[in-house]
């Protein structure tokens, strides 16, 4: 199951260079996670210093 982004992101982009398959990307108004491409690793929850990246 894919990690999501929720609402609470500030768009500082501290997750998307750690994702291993650029899974993440910038949306509007806030980073997205493509379900397809997400391998469920959770580094970009790990790295979000505003804990919006969650499992779905």
């Amino acid at each position: 199951m894919a990690y999501v982004i929720s609402d609470n992101c500030t768009m500082c982009g501290s997750c998307a260079p750690v994702c291993p398959v650029d899974a993440i990307s910038e949306g509007d108004p806030k980073f997205v996670i493509d379900p397809d491409k997400c391998v469920d690793c959770g580094a970009c929850a790990d790295e979000c210093p505003v804990n919006a990246i969650a499992p779905a």
